[in-house]
């Protein structure tokens, strides 16, 4: 199984089971100390999804849902390109997202060339990142780092 694929395993096994609580207490204790308060009851962004540098908009309220999923996401601050060869590069595995699956609900993303058959999203103005990152091979799957970005 090829590492996009066992991710997106992992994404919809960690949906389904926060969607399939049974009161609110329960869907609580399935976020993560980051996402409390940006969570709506239906599980989506409950605040505007922008960059932690320029405020520019990536995600509206609503338009993304909450999942936990572990993903490494290269440091923001890398000082060497990322290329084939990923065992030099910085970052930080990160477990809470935001994940979209039509890429025209973004507001604001670009996306990076292809490294290793995964697209890293950053901010389309300031052009910080990633933010998060695309799979290719799977067309409907954008996930967003809430570590990487602010809510307001």
């Amino acid at each position: 199984m090829r590492g996009c694929d066992r991710k997106r395993k992992l994404a919809i096994s960690s949906a389904v089971s926060m969607e399939s609580g049974s009161g609110p207490g329960e869907a609580d204790a399935a976020l993560g100390h980051r996402a409390t308060g940006l969570v709506t009851a239906a599980g989506r962004n409950g605040k505007a999804v922008v960059c932690e540098r320029c405020g520019s908009r990536v995600l509206s309220p609503g338009a993304a849902r909450y999942q936990r999923i572990e993903m490494f996401l290269p440091s923001m601050r890398q000082s060497v390109a990322l290329g084939p060869e990923e065992s030099s590069v910085q970052g930080d595995m990160l477990q809470e997202h935001w994940f979209v699956d039509d890429m025209y609900t973004f507001e604001n993303v670009g996306f990076t060339k292809n490294v290793n058959n995964i697209k890293y999203l950053v901010c389309a103005d300031c052009e910080i990142g990633p933010i998060g990152w695309h799979c290719l091979d799977d067309k409907k799957s954008f996930y967003v780092a809430l570590d990487r970005v602010q809510h307001e």
